[in-house]
């Protein structure tokens, strides 16, 4: 009887074997074409940026002799070194303690205020490193606002008395600090919020009291997030050219630029990228690190946040101070500040000359914007349809580009750039006897090539959280009803994938309208954008003029911080 069964039973399986294969299979397996279609623009993506930074890494090493050392050495090295890790150690502490102490208090207290922070906390972010420079330097200059008031209502004489330079070292820390802070904030707050309730009700259980359960308990659970935002913070304070170079304050990047365009000398700051790309990976590693340690999971499903501490009396007014003095200082201040200034110094503001660069900045951010979500969403679809390990890991080689400063970045371009150039130059010439000059170096295209390279982890990582929030069986619901390929894409993913590409599209666009370094190095002969113009201003100490620029930023700035807050006004 058993044995008729099993008969029966393996009859049934080959008649169905033979229907399943007369018939079309509604969920194919991914083909070798398949596969190679999502894995050559990978490919494709990771050489274009890997390219100049390998190049560069070539350069550097084939021309690494003790002499050069010893000349870049004696030429400043170890200062540029010592003042980058004074301010990174400065920055670091001011960051940890700034974003920590107030995500902490936004996330686990109600106070006055408390509800409205929550998101007031992000808006710094939309001020750039060399805006908020710019504005308190005018400030807090001897001539500025704050020093003739002092001198009016004390009647001190200008040796009377003692005020803090702000261009210095410990200056450039704090105005850092004011800027960069929501980069902890914001991972720690959520940090917070994410503790289960459990945990801290059997902390409290156990007799421990209110700080021993944050140190013990919230503190070793929010740690990575921390971590993570002062390392973030670093590569952002290495990045920056403007605020430093500003401020007088001679770091890594302010030595390749010295180097590069004050005294001629390749090789040396080819050198100091090396030094400043060594770090930066290393920065970077670390990050990556801790970002892996970042997932707590609890047995048993979503649990339950711990419900947040009401606050009465001065502690609740002290922690409404805390978290205000951030905002004021990193947002607040400066703005009025460039306000002030834009209206004081009306009659020399010369909007035609804005007009232009607006229009540059616009248009050049604009097609990066565009190439970077379209060159990102081939990305992130290849790796979504192929799940090939070699297509997620070419995928992050293109990502590299984001932790790259802009000094390194566009020394990298320039040398393969002028050697093509010089190369179709005499290919051209030994043909027709015709000059033909530089075609790449110095223009437009080298301009959006690197805003590509150094944003195209931003649409990157967007589109491929977006990818994962479409579930397969969404796929496969399309596909039985007949709908593959480009058609797939089409009517499935954009409509649902629109709003991401948007914000994608956004944040790529402002970070380019920012970006500053890259910008002053491969921007084309009298082409200037809002982020050089105000630079360039503010360096001829019209700041008046520099405000217009820098307060356009600032307004278009603040666009991707208002998302984010409006985000946080939801949770």
């Amino acid at each position: 009887m058993i044995a008729e069964d099993y008969r029966g039973t393996r009859a049934g399986c080959d008649s169905l074997t033979v229907q399943s294969a007369a018939s079309p299979n509604p969920h194919p397996r991914v083909t070798l074409p398949t596969r190679w279609s999502a894995l050559l623009p990978a490919v494709l993506a990771a050489i274009l940026v890997a390219a100049p930074l390998i190049g560069l890494a070539i350069t550097g090493l084939a021309g690494l002799r003790v002499e050069t050392w010893q000349g870049l050495i004696e030429g400043g090295l170890s200062g540029f070194a010592g003042t980058s890790a004074a301010l990174l150690v400065l920055v670091a502490v001011g960051v940890a303690l700034t974003g920590g102490v107030t995500g902490w208090l936004t996330a686990a207290y109600v106070f006055p205020g408390s509800r409205y922070f929550a998101w007031l906390l992000v808006l710094p972010l939309a001020m750039p490193g060399y805006v908020v420079a710019y504005a308190y330097a005018d400030l807090l200059q001897f001539s500025g606002p704050v020093q003739t008031w002092l001198r009016e209502t004390s009647g001190w004489g200008p040796r009377e008395y003692w005020f803090p330079e702000v261009r210095s070292l410990p200056g450039a820390a704090v105005l850092f600090v004011c800027v960069l802070f929501p980069y902890v904030y914001l991972p720690v707050r959520a940090a917070v919020q994410a503790v289960p309730a459990s945990l801290i009700e059997a902390a409290r259980l156990s007799g421990l009291p209110a700080r021993a359960v944050v140190l013990r308990v919230v503190l070793p659970l929010a740690w990575p997030a921390v971590a993570g935002g002062v390392i973030l913070c670093s590569m952002e304070v290495l990045a920056d050219y403007g605020a430093v170079s500003y401020l007088a304050v001679d770091t890594l990047s302010v030595g390749i630029y010295k180097a590069w365009l004050g005294y001629g000398d390749r090789v040396s700051a080819v050198q100091l990228a090396l030094v400043l790309l060594v770090v930066v990976g290393a920065l970077m590693i670390v990050e990556s690190r801790l970002r892996g340690r970042r997932r707590f999971a609890a047995r048993g499903g979503p649990v339950r946040g711990s419900a947040p501490v009401v606050l009465r009396g001065a502690k609740a007014w002290s922690a409404t101070i805390v978290c205000v003095m951030p905002v004021i200082a990193g947002f607040v201040l400066p703005l009025a500040t460039l306000l002030r200034v834009a209206v004081k110094d009306a009659e020399s503001h010369q909007w035609d000359r804005y007009a232009r660069a607006a229009w540059a900045s616009f248009t050049t951010a604009g097609v990066a914007a565009i190439v970077v979500v379209l060159v990102a969403l081939l990305l992130a679809y290849g790796a979504r349809m192929s799940r090939s390990r070699a297509v997620g890991l070419l995928n992050r080689v293109a990502s590299l580009g984001y932790g790259v400063p802009g000094a390194v970045l566009a020394i990298a371009i320039l040398i393969p750039l002028a050697r093509l150039d010089n190369m179709l130059d005499a290919w051209v010439e030994s043909l027709f006897g015709q000059n033909l000059g530089l075609l790449l170096t110095g223009s437009v295209t080298a301009l959006v090539y690197a805003y590509v390279v150094r944003f195209l982890a931003v649409g990157l990582s967007n589109l491929e959280t977006g990818f994962g929030r479409v579930t397969p069986s969404m796929d496969d619901a399309a596909r039985s009803l007949g709908v593959t390929g480009l058609a797939l894409v089409a009517r499935v993913h954009l409509p649902l994938l629109w709003r991401v590409l948007l914000v994608a599209g956004l944040l790529v666009f402002v970070d380019a309208l920012k970006e500053l370094p890259a910008t002053l190095a491969l921007r084309p002969f009298d082409f200037d954008t809002l982020a050089t113009q105000s630079y360039q201003y503010a360096k001829d100490e019209r700041l008046g003029e520099a405000a217009v620029p820098s307060l356009v930023i600032v307004l278009v700035a603040m666009l991707p911080a208002l998302l984010v807050t409006r985000v946080l006004a939801r949770d």
